[in-house]
């Protein structure tokens, strides 16, 4: 039995399989990806390298065991995920895996905006499966508004159509905690958690923060959906990616990401990461 991560070497699976090389043996780690050379420093640390590829199920086959715990880390291609998703849950059907935990979205099938339905339609293709489940519905990454600071910090504002909505995130390495957690515990099989960050802010309020930890004068300024989708692709972002940017906005004003259910902080055994922390190390890396 081993457990294996797919998407290993995108932004949260490095996360993942740093949290469980500190109490598993590499050796009971593997790693899916799809290129060899970037996954090389995984192979460095003793994570075991399987190559297979969402979009050529053949390669599938032979990517996981009987009695895998397997951790599938949505794809990152909006549009082609079902597809993607539905080949692998196809192949660890096949090969008996123990456990295929899954990285969805807060609110799961309630979620109601355009983002989550990708997510909705895999939950239930592995219900429908009848694979021996666990779904981690993960909330906002704090670093999707930190990763994005350097246009705030030029412009002096947080742009956004979210209202007075609030969100409750967390960071990458909180969810990163929590996946590690269900794939090596017991218990979690049959479950869905929604994680989220154990408090909700506003964006005036990340505003504020940014402020605080810069100095300089930052302001969240409101626009309509219509003028923050141009900001994104005048930015470089494409139309479509955009416009579900800006829908997103729209449920946070409705609340849809300002859930606090302790879910998250009770697997990891702490208290999730604060937004503060998160924007001083986002500047301090910069």
């Amino acid at each position: 039995m081993s457990i294996v991560v797919t998407g290993a070497t995108g932004e949260l699976g490095r996360l993942v399989i740093d949290e469980l090389l500190a109490t598993v043996p590499a050796g009971e780690i593997v790693a899916v990806v799809r290129n060899k050379e970037k996954a090389a420093p995984l192979a460095a640390k003793g994570v075991e390298l399987r190559i297979a590829d969402y979009d050529r199920p053949e390669t599938l086959a032979e990517a996981f065991r009987a009695g895998d715990r397997v951790l599938l880390i949505s794809g990152s291609e909006v549009g082609k995920r079902v597809a993607q998703h539905s080949a692998l849950i196809e192949a660890v059907k096949a090969a008996g895996v123990a456990q295929l935990a899954y990285t969805g979205i807060l609110g799961g099938p309630d979620a109601d905006f355009q983002l989550a339905d990708e997510h909705k339609a895999t939950e239930q293709l592995i219900l429908d499966s009848g694979l021996p489940y666990t779904f981690l519905r993960n909330g906002w990454y704090t670093e999707n508004y930190t990763a994005n600071l350097a246009p705030v910090l030029e412009h002096g504002a947080v742009a956004a159509n979210a209202g007075e909505g609030r969100i409750a995130s967390a960071s990458r390495a909180d969810y990163a905690a929590a996946a590690a957690a269900v794939v090596t515990g017991e218990g979690h099989l049959g479950k869905a958690y929604e994680l989220s960050g154990d408090t909700a802010w506003s964006l005036a309020e990340y505003a504020a923060v940014v402020s605080e930890a810069t100095g300089k004068e930052i302001a969240y300024k409101e626009v309509p959906a219509s003028v923050h989708q141009e900001i994104l692709v005048g930015a470089g972002l494409p139309e479509g990616f955009a416009a579900i940017l800006t829908d997103v906005d729209e449920a946070i004003a409705r609340g849809r990401l300002a859930g606090t259910s302790g879910d998250l902080s009770r697997l990891i055994g702490r208290p999730t990461t604060p937004l503060a922390t998160t924007v001083r190390t986002a500047l301090a890396t910069a």
